[in-house]
């Protein structure tokens, strides 16, 4: 398994007691903190920050030399961004509080249980790498350039808020925080959960999973594997993809739709770093990031009382979302070609002409199912496309007889919404069909809402149904 340093940056124990940094480390390499600098010579440390750009530090109170105090003084002086953690001892409590009004960032008691220091350590390293971001995302702000657009080649767009999302990405991509992608289904979440991870520069794999559907034990099997005769069956250990995504990204999709059981095992693998294989009582800690993914709109998710709100703030320490196709058709044109060049590729075949009709007849239509329809849409038409010339018409059945109806969102008069033709106008008949179906996709197939938002009742609504079932069975 490939290991990330976490931090980035490494922690500095500073204590002139050497059987103190020994123990101390080896509890924060337990919990997934690995990347550690060890100083037992206080007046040590000042070279070392003069080299070494550190994450966190965490000194005695009392050490010969160069006190806890002077070291705070020293540190908050030439370094301040540097979080500085004081340990004392029970008889230096006041005095520790004074280190605080100095500048510390915490204090802590020397015991044996070294959690809450580990906790506090953890908590820093948190908060410097939020400034971090939020000096970066500032930075961007004023600056329209990516810094690696190459992470991006495989994501087709020329649209503004595709480009916001791209600098976004490059300011949250080396932190170890959760990312929350959400977006209609076909949108992409995949391909931006990918760029993420190349972008954060991580050597472990990219390892994707699907979890919509899985049931908690399917879940816990699938994610944490399990040991040999742990259930019927199991005649030999699985390790997990949590394993395999060690030192990488670990792309959950669809987790809505995880059981409250599957939900409470992800919050103690983001929030602990930690989990158990199915049969095992030994916990296991993974230094993977987390990315998890979903088509519900983040707020019904949280509201909905059917994913639990500590684990949907969890995952939502970073939130991309994706806007659906239809608030980006300047992309059209670049997709349509993208995936014609992909289509004859995979064929080994000359690209066919584009005729002239084609932009205004997609212009026209919603794509519900966004960039993933189109592309079938494309790939079926070259497939059918004999001559030099695309065959549109297979578009033109997909997206239904005459032209689209297509309802789009924006400032008109009198509140009303703007309805854009292709090149043929559609019957009266066609439209409110169209329009019906359309509501129904939107309310995903609940009745009442669909009504609602038509303006009709629920009866009105059924029977219109019930006619243009009766309608496509005649016909």
């Amino acid at each position: 398994m490939s290991k990330t340093a976490f931090p980035k940056n490494p922690v500095l124990l500073v204590d002139d007691e050497e059987t103190w940094t020994r123990s101390f480390s080896l509890a924060l390499k337990s919990a997934g903190i690995n990347n550690i600098l060890c100083c037992n010579d206080s007046r040590e440390v000042e070279a070392i920050l003069e080299t070494t750009e550190v994450e966190v530090i965490a000194a005695d109170l009392a050490m010969p030399h160069v006190s806890g105090e002077d070291l705070i003084r020293l540190v908050t002086s030439k370094h301040a961004d540097i979080p500085i953690l004081v340990i004392t001892g029970m008889s230096q409590v006041e005095t520790a509080v004074q280190c605080v009004k100095l500048g510390a960032f915490d204090f802590f008691v020397k015991t044996y249980d070294k959690s809450s220091l580990v906790s506090g350590i953890r908590h820093a390293i948190q908060i410097r790498e939020l400034k971090r971001e939020n000096t970066t995302l500032r930075s961007r702000f004023f600056d329209d350039r990516l810094e690696r657009p190459e992470i991006f080649e495989n994501i087709v767009t020329a649209n503004s808020a595709m480009r916001s999302i791209f600098k976004y990405i490059e300011a949250i991509a080396e932190s170890s925080q959760p990312v929350l992608i959400t977006g209609e289904s076909g949108v992409g979440k995949e391909l931006i959960a990918g760029a993420i991870h190349r972008a954060s520069g991580r050597s472990g794999e990219f390892v994707p999973v699907n979890v919509a559907g899985l049931d908690d034990n399917i879940f816990a099997d699938t994610l944490f594997g399990h040991k040999k005769g742990a259930f019927t069956g199991a005649d030999k250990a699985r390790p997990g993809l949590v394993v395999n995504a060690g030192g990488g990204t670990l792309f959950l999709d669809e987790i809505g739709d995880l059981a409250h059981g599957s939900q409470l095992k992800l919050l103690r693998l983001v929030q602990e770093r930690e989990y158990m294989a199915i049969g095992s009582d030994l916990t296991r800690k993974t230094d993977a990031r987390i990315i998890a993914a979903t088509n519900i709109d983040p707020e019904e998710l949280n509201k909905s009382g059917r994913f639990r709100s500590d684990l949907y703030y969890r995952l939502k320490a970073h939130h991309v979302h994706i806007p659906p196709l239809r608030d980006r058709k300047e992309d059209l044109p670049l997709l349509v070609d993208y995936f014609l060049s992909q289509a004859c590729e995979s064929e080994g075949r000359a690209k066919p002409e584009v005729p002239g009709e084609l932009s205004g007849l997609l212009m026209g239509y919603d794509f519900p199912g966004n960039v993933r329809e189109l592309q079938f849409m494309v790939m079926d038409a070259v497939s059918c496309t004999e001559g030099t010339v695309l065959n549109s018409e297979r578009l033109q059945n997909h997206i239904g007889k005459g032209a689209p109806v297509c309802l789009e969102a924006g400032p008109t008069v009198a509140g009303s919404q703007k309805v854009a033709f292709g090149t043929e106008l559609p019957t009266l008949k066609e439209v409110s069909e169209e329009l019906t179906l359309e509501a129904m996709r939107r309310a995903e197939n609940n009745q009442v809402e669909a009504a609602r938002s038509l303006g009709i009742s629920r009866q009105a609504l059924n029977k219109r149904l019930n006619n243009m079932k009766r309608d496509n069975s005649d016909s």
